[in-house]
Order: C-alpha cells, then sequence, then structure tokens
C-alpha cells in the first residue's frame, strides 16, 4: 500500500468500493512508487462520462528535471462503464460523494481504491470515537488482567 486515506473513514460512511486504474506521467508513478503520495483531501468528480481524481497530492519527483509534473493535478481513473455509470447515478442521489480510500501497487501499475460514501453526522462521529475508546479501554483492562 502506497497511501490510506484515514481522514475518508472518519468523515463518511463508505457503501461501496471499486478498484480503479489511473493514468499517471513518468513522473508520478515514480513518486508513488516511493510512496510520496497524499489521499487527505481527495475526492472524485464526475466529468462528462468520466471519473477524475481531484486534489490528490503526488510529490514532484525530484530527479525529474525540466520534466517535473504539477502535484495536484486532475487524473483520470480508469473502470469499466457499468461502473462509471452505477456510480455516476448514485452520486446524483443526494448525499452521496465518491473518495479515494487508498493507493497501492498492483503488479507494476497504480491502482486506487475509491468508495461511494455518504457524509456522517456530527453526532456518528462521536459515537465511533466513543465506542473506539472504549474498545481501547476495555483492551487495556484485559491486558492488567492477564499479566495478575
Amino acid at each position: 500500500m502506497v497511501a490510506n486515506n484515514r481522514k475518508a473513514f472518519h468523515e463518511y460512511h463508505i457503501e461501496d468500493r471499486y478498484e480503479a486504474g489511473i493514468v499517471l506521467t513518468g513522473t508520478e508513478i515514480k513518486s508513488v512508487r516511493a510512496s510520496r503520495v497524499s489521499l487527505r483531501e481527495g475526492y472524485v468528480m464526475v466529468r462528462g462520462d468520466e471519473l477524475w481524481l481531484m486534489d490528490v497530492h503526488i510529490a514532484p519527483y525530484e530527479q525529474a528535471g525540466i520534466w517535473m509534473h504539477d502535484p495536484k493535478r486532475p487524473r483520470k481513473l480508469l473502470l469499466h462503464r457499468r461502473e462509471i455509470d452505477r456510480l455516476i447515478d448514485q452520486v446524483q442521489i443526494k448525499g452521496y460523494t465518491i473518495v479515494p480510500l487508498q493507493m497501492y501497487l498492483k503488479g507494476k501499475r497504480a491502482k486506487v481504491e475509491i468508495g461511494l460514501a455518504r457524509g456522517k453526522r456530527q453526532y456518528d462521529k462521536r459515537a465511533a470515537i466513543a465506542s473506539r475508546d472504549e474498545e481501547r479501554r476495555l483492551n487495556r483492562e484485559w491486558k492488567e488482567y492477564q499479566r495478575e
């Protein structure tokens, strides 16, 4: 795995996941292989009948010289037509968006896992934090109990 978007799991309920190819230039794939990627502010935009990855930061490759790429340029996503149509239909429903969840290398190719997501409410976020804290507390107590 090259990059993970932990913020997406905090901000959204992920309802469906898809694996998408991504169109990159030569210097971009070298930066991806060096794990110099940030998915934090990224999102997927529908343009016509295509999906584009927006605001994903891929750091410039130092050895590129004058052939540097723009770190936040839009990048086209590659999916099957049926998957694209299904995602476009779902995004038109109010409250759904598409976010990048993780980027990884599969063989020689870079892949992005995107998720169909619905935004969480503030009380959902608080409940998730509370349950995570409770689970940590219980794990600590269980370890203490096992030591005795």
